[in-house]
């Protein structure tokens, strides 16, 4: 173990300039390093990502990483970019040539990273390629996804187990934030984790003060919490155009607030993500499209104005707050609907049969889909345009789109984007000799070369289109036509940014009417949901248990004193503070009575009943 330890801190301070382990984090890197299978459960913000990369850079070969989130990968390819380390991802939207080409570079370029979403399991393509990889560790993110028992079941992640034969004996570690008891047996079953070493942190974070607040005005009561928890702050509900009203009314009243929603350009997305990371703007008003991977510790307060569908999306969200473990506060807002209208919507999120047969039907019409083909295809989506074109309710097309996608028919990336990119077809030879052909092109063509270097023949490098055409001193549409000119003659492969949702056939496209829908396990799964914003409401109405204590105790570990900081926690604290100035004064009077008193006479003239063989008394 020493030894890996030693190892394990040069890895971290060389590449992440971190002097020391996370609690927790160093015992999870060295069962790795051993060669040991793990299971590992740390909360939001808790420093998953280091407990794979780590040793994954201290270990010959390649470290697969399987996600199911498109923008955290990017965003963690591009972070182990920065630090030199040659990371690649595969999701929907790439072209079948740059995805040929990325799995080229993992065999043969010395990548440490491949990032893919879990639907590229059991392509042909990754399977021939993936067995001529190095693999030194196979890291599975939010691997609670593997669970019909859990809240986001993928199954696309059954092909996990399928494999690990291709390649024995190398280690498989499990993450996850937040998984039942339950949930935590299936991973272990359905990864096929041999003798895993089980880390689990608690659930409970002891600067976290979660808080609920039964209000009229939710907004105002917003404000008055923003008013007095000053710093960095997200607010969170469920409607597009709710964030933006929010975000004009706290900016009118010299609030600085931004709003974020999947609908918002890819770009525009970015800009507003980044100016809220640099402090530049306090309040996010946002879906819960934004938060996941974002890494900013001094969020002070995440306030929830609708109800998460449970608690292990309210979890989440609340634990952005307070990563950089001083006091920051999780307050969930409700009116009296909400915990009706929340039982309602559990009741809607699994429509009938026939018409989750429907809607398949209608999106085979749609992009004029034949029988037998589409399989991984992928096309662009906006649920509005289709929901409008068959006569479809939109919330209860999106429910049934979200059961096809659990029964592993298609895939829907609600808020994909993908930057432009590009990559030479040419040796630099050819190259010269089209820059003499072709005079106008030879500009576009120097800059390439002196922004991204030889680089651009080996692989696909994205790029900024409004960077590079101020560089060039054109408008992007005119870099646009340049780049679309010479993808068109042959010189690079370009593929244009994409900013809508993305719609992915996941299996070869069935007949509507034979469509192999599991009756039973979406039945079970009915009931699971409505179990879970049972679960949430009870956490709303309650006011008896520790917030923190509810929480942990739902995701299965035992608790016994409380946080201390919750609104529950300090209720109690108050009311036995009163409490013991209440005895004080009863005391004090009975003794200025005088006369003598034996202390259980003393106790019962004061009207003080202490629990029996109870003789001491707090109070302050």
């Amino acid at each position: 173990m020493s030894a890996y330890k030693s190892q394990a801190l040069q890895v971290l301070r060389d590449t992440f300039g971190y002097q020391d382990f996370r609690p927790g984090q160093l015992d999870i890197v060295c069962s790795v390093l051993e060669g040991s299978d793990v299971l590992a459960l740390l909360p939001t913000g808790g420093g998953k990502s280091i407990c794979f990369q780590v040793p994954a850079l201290a270990k010959e070969g390649i470290c697969l990483v399987v996600s199911p989130l498109v923008a955290l990968m990017k965003d963690q390819v591009d972070n182990l970019k920065k630090r030199g380390i040659k990371a690649a991802a595969i999701y929907s939207g790439m072209s079948k040539q740059e995805i040929d080409v990325t799995l080229d570079n993992c065999i043969y370029g010395g990548y440490k990273f491949l990032y893919v979403s879990p639907e590229r399991l059991k392509s042909d393509l990754f399977l021939a390629r993936y067995q001529q990889m190095k693999v030194g560790l196979l890291a599975i993110d939010e691997s609670h996804c593997i669970s019909q028992w859990g809240y986001d079941f993928r199954p696309p992640y059954l092909e996990i187990a399928a494999i690990r034969p291709l390649h024995p004996g190398v280690p498989c570690i499990a993450l996850t934030a937040s998984a039942t008891l339950k949930v935590r047996e299936d991973i272990i079953e359905k990864l096929a984790l041999e003798n895993p070493r089980v880390f689990v942190k608690s659930f409970s974070r002891k600067n976290l003060s979660y808080s609920v607040r039964h209000v009229e005005n939710k907004v105002e009561k917003a404000l008055e919490i923003l008013a007095r928890v000053p710093g960095s702050a997200i607010i969170y509900l469920r409607n597009r155009r709710g964030t933006r009203d929010i975000a004009e009314h706290l900016q009118r009243l010299g609030v600085s607030a931004t709003f974020y929603h999947a609908g918002l350009d890819g770009e525009e997305r970015g800009r507003r993500q980044e100016a809220w990371k640099r402090g530049d703007v306090r309040v996010m008003v946002s879906t819960n499209a934004f938060g996941m991977g974002i890494d900013k510790g001094d969020v002070r307060v995440v306030i929830h104005l609708d109800l998460p569908e449970n608690l292990e999306n309210y979890y989440q969200e609340a634990g952005r707050a307070g990563r950089d473990e001083l006091l920051a506060y999780g307050v969930l807002l409700v009116h009296a609907n909400d915990l009706k209208t929340l039982a309602e919507r559990a009741d809607q999120t699994y429509p009938e049969i026939s018409y989750i047969r429907k809607v398949y039907q209608s999106l085979a019409n749609y992009y004029r889909i034949a029988v037998g083909s589409s399989l991984l295809v992928h096309y662009d989506f906006n649920i509005q345009t289709f929901s409008d074109t068959y006569g479809l309710e939109p919330l209860q097309c999106y429910h049934a789109i979200r059961v096809l996608q659990e029964e592993g028919f298609i895939l829907m990336n609600e808020s994909f984007y993908a930057s432009p990119s590009l990559r030479f077809l040419v040796d630099h030879g050819q190259l010269y000799e089209f820059q003499v052909r072709h005079e106008r092109l030879d500009a576009l063509i120097k800059l390439l070369l002196r922004f991204y270097g030889g680089e651009l023949f080996v692989d696909y490098i994205n790029f900024h289109e409004e960077r590079l055409a101020a560089a060039l001193g054109v408008s992007p549409k005119a870099l646009r036509e340049q780049l679309e000119s010479l993808a068109n003659k042959g010189i690079i492969d370009y593929n244009p940014r994409k900013d809508s949702p993305q719609i992915t056939f996941l299996t070869a496209r069935y007949d509507a009417g034979k469509l192999p829908l599991q009756a039973e396990r979406i039945r079970q799964r009915r009931e699971l949901v409505r179990e879970k914003a049972q679960a949430m409401i009870r956490y709303c109405e309650q006011e008896d248990m520790c917030r923190a204590n509810f929480i942990s105790e739902y995701f299965g570990e035992e608790t016994r004193v409380g946080c201390g900081v919750c609104d529950v926690c300090l209720r109690k604290k108050r009311q036995v503070k009163q409490e013991g100035v209440a005895a004080r004064e009863a005391l004090l009077a009975t003794l200025q009575e005088g006369g003598t008193l034996a202390l259980e006479e003393l106790l019962t003239k004061a009207s003080l009943t202490p629990e029996p063989g109870c003789y001491s008394f707090c109070g302050s």
